[in-house]
């Protein structure tokens, strides 16, 4: 499975990718708007939006890349390590 995470705390990138390679899922981190987010993005399983750390322009251009792709899309207001484990947990079952 393959994971954008969008969101969070610069200095967690690397928990982010062991939490998602623990469940075996490729990831994608952005933190800070890029001037090519929606080509860098690609065409993922999963979308996690970090939504306290995120900007709205970031928000609406993963939004609309998921749309084109059908990815799922999760909005978490918390951007902690175990807040992502709770979303990989509930969407590895499925």
């Amino acid at each position: 499975m393959s994971v954008v995470i969008v969101g969070g705390h610069d200095r967690m990138v690397c928990q982010y990718k062991k939490i998602c390679k623990a469940y075996k899922c490729k990831a994608k981190v952005f933190t800070r708007m890029s001037a090519n987010l929606s080509g860098q993005i690609g065409s993922p399983d999963l979308i996690i939006l970090f939504t306290n750390t995120v900007s709205h322009k970031m928000v609406h251009c993963a939004v609309t890349e998921a749309e084109k792709c059908k990815a799922d899309v999760v909005r978490c207001h918390s951007s902690s390590g175990s807040a992502l484990n709770d979303i990989l947990k509930k969407h590895s079952d499925k």
